[in-house]
């Protein structure tokens, strides 16, 4: 999957060989960070020596309906978005609830004026880029800034497909299918931890080569055709990436706190990155396949992470569970998390 597509009219255009890669905003990352060692170092110093893993926090119990609305857009949009999900909910056991009102021929709308949840997952098409945040956090209220239009609250967006509204890009299915499987807790699968990538991509800069920018800021090889590194090029037009933002959105991930599988090249969370960020070429981290389908090994993880079978399911809920309730009765546990894993487990409970 290349996410590269057309800019909003008061943008600059992008060139064929540009890549606009999604991003989270930073405030949202932080807190993710956060969350994050708080859950791992909880994980290593439990004191009966259970294992659990950051999956356990994200991901939705297998069966769950998870409620999707829209900020703006129209019916015909929202329709061919939910048709595109189909891919996903064909292939494991969660239910996408569009919201469809059959009287009214419109889909479930929610407003950044919102007191309680209209939907889990809360779609707009007004910010920058494509992104979603991953699994459950877009219900919770540690996850973002207060005041931020992105977060886990239930006036903030939790996926965005900027511009769809306006005019949809030639693979706009494929971005559809890859941001809904960020929503269920998908990562991405050049940071997979079995991958290549890691060694493939060039992160450093040519020896000797010399920044060279145009007008927008855009960098590009030098003079005597050196080339700039990931981490130059990013730094320029049009994604102006910071070495943080790129190391969280490209390094390999750590196995701890990560069911994987097999490095999937067909994958539609692997990137289509240009040649220039690759050591050679062709490279064992490039995607093969149509880039728009999800692929066989898609579709295992989706039934690995919310199987048909009633006892994995359960064993996956009766583990939530025990997870969540040992993590409440931490005496480090942040007032605000505590509030809302309580909250989480006594949906779980309910249902």
């Amino acid at each position: 999957m290349r996410l590269n597509f057309s800019r909003l009219p008061s943008e600059p255009a992008l060139h064929d060989e540009d890549i606009l890669l999604e991003a989270l905003p930073e405030n949202v990352l932080s807190t993710m960070e956060v969350r994050d060692r708080w859950f791992a170092r909880s994980s290593a110093t439990d004191p009966q020596g259970r294992a659990f893993l950051v999956e356990d926090l994200v991901r939705w119990i297998p069966g769950t309906t998870v409620r999707v609305a829209f900020l703006d857009g129209d019916t015909a949009l929202h329709r061919d978005i939910e048709q595109a999900t189909r891919q996903i909910t064909d292939s494991c056991n969660i239910k996408l609830d569009f919201g469809f009102n059959a009287a009214t021929g419109m889909y479930r709308s929610w407003s950044t004026n919102d007191q309680s949840y209209a939907a889990e997952i809360r779609v707009s098409f007004d910010q920058d880029g494509y992104f979603s945040l991953v699994g459950n956090d877009s219900v919770s209220q540690n996850i973002g800034s207060t005041h931020s239009p992105v977060g886990g609250r239930a006036n903030q967006r939790t996926l965005n497909l900027e511009g769809f509204h306006i005019q949809r890009p030639a693979s706009w299915q494929a971005t559809v299918r890859h941001e809904f499987l960020h929503a269920l807790a998908f990562q991405h699968e050049h940071q997979n931890p079995t991958s290549s990538c890691e060694e493939e991509f060039r992160w450093q800069d040519d020896l000797g080569y010399q920044p060279t920018r145009d007008a927008l800021g855009r960098y590009s090889n030098d003079r005597s055709g050196r080339r700039p590194g990931i981490y130059t090029y990013l730094a320029g037009y049009p994604n102006f990436w910071s070495k943080r933002m790129v190391d969280h959105n490209l390094r390999r991930l750590s196995s701890v706190g990560l069911t994987t599988g097999n490095f999937d090249r067909a994958s539609i969370m692997l990137y289509r990155f240009p040649e220039l960020f690759y050591r050679s070429n062709p490279s064992s981290c490039a995607p093969i396949g149509n880039g728009q389908d999800l692929s066989e090994g898609d579709r295992e993880g989706l039934q690995h992470l919310y199987p048909g079978d009633s006892g994995m399911a359960q064993a996956i809920r009766t583990k939530r569970v025990d997870t969540f309730e040992m993590l409440i009765k931490r005496e480090d546990i942040d007032d605000a998390l505590k509030d809302n894993l309580d909250k989480q487990l006594r949906t779980i409970i309910s249902r």
